[in-house]
């Protein structure tokens, strides 16, 4: 994945991956961002998750910087935490009118679903600093990272340094580069530790001094495809909201609540791209407290680096099942708890040929290990699961609120990096999006959305396709750093003038002879609530954007 991290408004900072090395080598496929803020007293904390599948030799990260960060390992159980309990979820439930004779009773479709995975492909390579070019300030392995920033040098220089180093560059960088030198930027270069698996990627956090979160797009355009998924989080005691791009209200016709929004992406991608947005805006999907992020599996007071620092191969089972973080018995065999766990393991334990980690844990006289780097393992449980794990848990205990935002965006709309601010005095945003269905003895039904608005669905009808004149997006404003939003567009009398003419068109108002509702004692629920993850399940039809 490729994002670095943010910067004040005057120096914005942002970040690319590069491609592999090789004769035909192409950017990396950039589908998708998720990147958590924390604001504290003039620093910013950005803890960024990476996503790639490929080959790990060929693993890159390039990343602009305002000034020399404090690298760390970040926790991937933190951002499985936020995604699961801030996940904007769509559902409904049915009732049906009482009728003369029995009628069936229609239910929801469920299989509606997204998943939080997006696979990148991108290159590496190192290599001594080439004379006259930029110079290393910082050399350093974090985690299963080796880390280099670089200072100064022209934009020709950046990239000889970085083409001699395996770092594959694309023609439209140098411009690029030459924006960001120009406003004094570092780079860091980031790649696997030699030896290091893909399974042993893992979150990574910088910590610097700014005021502001920032996005960093620009140098990403490089490599992103078309509707890229950008989700940001926040953690702080406010709601926050985009500075320099647009806020969007989604028009919640346009939803299938029926499918429980499985057109989720599609419709995001109409809203962000409506006139005043323009391709570069967010939706909000939830503003409210962090209590919603559970803390469960962040880190256990039972995991102990040093209880593995002088253990013997055959003892490793025990160890990890007395800690939690294993699970094993003769129907299931050997489950790992965390998601990094298995290949720290792999890592300092030499395993025979084919033989998995939860392999081994099975039945380790099965497959004998006489020696494995113990003290190693110890020192990489710590600083990769443990110290993470804590300060995640810290971060959730002092920040009160959790902010997250969501948008779609394509590599001609990459000319500004957002940024960010708080706004104590906004209301609140709610993930859970709950409709109901009321079902007539004549087999229509009358869908109520949350916010009232009435779908009539004639006969069992799928979700109705609007003309096309029915518009993605309900609100584009702007939001200042105070005072109140200013609307560049207000679309609500046009969408309830459409979903009128619709309803009357398809017979709502042509009244059910002999129908009477049920007591609430005796209501049927079907209830269907879909988490929408990042980058999957989506709707065949797009929108097309306007070229920039």
């Amino acid at each position: 994945m490729s994002v670095a991290v943010a910067a004040p408004r005057t120096a914005e900072a942002c970040g690319g991956m590069f491609c592999d090395t090789g004769p035909q080598s192409m950017p990396v496929d950039q589908s998708g961002e998720n990147i958590l803020f924390i604001l504290d007293n003039g620093e910013v904390e950005v803890h960024i998750q990476i996503q790639y599948e490929g080959d790990p030799a060929k693993f890159a990260w390039v990343i602009p910087l305002t000034a020399v960060p404090e690298f760390s390992v970040g926790s991937e159980p933190l951002f499985q935490a936020l995604l699961q309990g801030t996940v904007p979820t769509y559902g409904f439930s049915t009732t049906q009118d009482t009728c003369p004779t029995p009628m069936p009773t229609a239910t929801p479709n469920n299989d509606a679903g997204f998943d939080d995975g997006a696979g990148l492909t991108g290159g590496a390579g190192t290599g001594d600093e080439d004379p006259g070019g930029p110079q290393v300030v910082l050399e350093q392995t974090v985690g299963a990272y080796d880390i280099v920033v670089l200072e100064g040098g022209t934009a020709e220089e950046v990239i000889d340094w970085l083409d001699t180093n395996g770092y594959q560059q694309d023609d439209e960088a140098a411009p690029i580069f030459e924006e960001y030198l120009a406003e004094g930027h570092l780079f860091g270069a980031i790649k696997l530790s030699g030896g290091a698996g893909v399974d042993q990627i893992h979150p990574i956090t910088l910590r610097y001094t700014s005021e502001e979160p920032c996005v960093p797009l620009r140098l990403t355009r490089i490599a992103a495809v078309e509707d890229m998924e950008v989700r940001t989080f926040f953690l702080g005691d406010a709601r926050m909201v985009p500075t320099n791009y647009r806020h969007v209200l989604v028009n919640p016709l346009k939803i299938d609540w029926l499918n429980l929004a499985s057109n989720y992406k599609e419709v995001i991608t109409g809203a962000v791209d409506a006139e005043h947005a323009d391709g570069r805006a967010f939706v909000t999907e939830y503003a409210g407290p962090s209590n919603t992020v559970s803390p469960v599996g962040l880190v256990e007071a039972s995991w102990s680096p040093d209880a593995f620092r002088t253990l013997l191969p055959a003892e490793l089972p025990a160890v990890l099942m007395d800690q939690g973080l294993a699970s094993c018995n003769e129907w299931d065999g050997c489950m790992l708890t965390h998601p990094l766990i298995g290949s720290i393991v792999a890592e300092f334990l030499p395993l025979p040929a084919g033989v998995t980690v939860e392999q081994y844990l099975e039945c380790p006289e099965c497959n004998e290990v006489l020696e494995w780097d113990a003290a190693g393992f110890a020192d990489a449980m710590g600083e990769r699961i443990v110290a993470p794990g804590q300060h995640a848990q810290e971060l959730l205990q002092r920040y009160s609120y959790v902010t997250r935002m969501y948008t779609t965006i394509s590599p001609h709309e990459m000319t500004e990096d957002p940024i960010f601010h708080a706004r104590e005095d906004l209301d609140e945003v709610t993930n859970i999006r709950q409709g109901s269905r009321r079902i007539r003895c004549s087999g229509d039904s009358i869908f109520t959305l949350p916010d009232g608005r009435e779908v009539f669905l004639p006969n069992g009808a799928s979700w109705p396709e609007f003309p096309e004149e029915m518009p993605w997006e309900e609100e584009v404003s702007e939001v200042p750093l105070s005072g109140a939003p200013v609307v560049l567009s207000n679309r609500t009398a046009e969408i309830n003038a459409l979903l009128d003419a619709y309803n009357e068109a398809a017979g709502l108002n042509q009244g059910c002879e002999g129908c009477t509702v049920e007591s609430e004692g005796s209501r049927g629920w079907a209830l269907g609530l879909v988490a929408l993850m990042l980058g999957a399940g989506v709707g065949a039809r797009r929108r097309r954007r306007r070229s920039a």
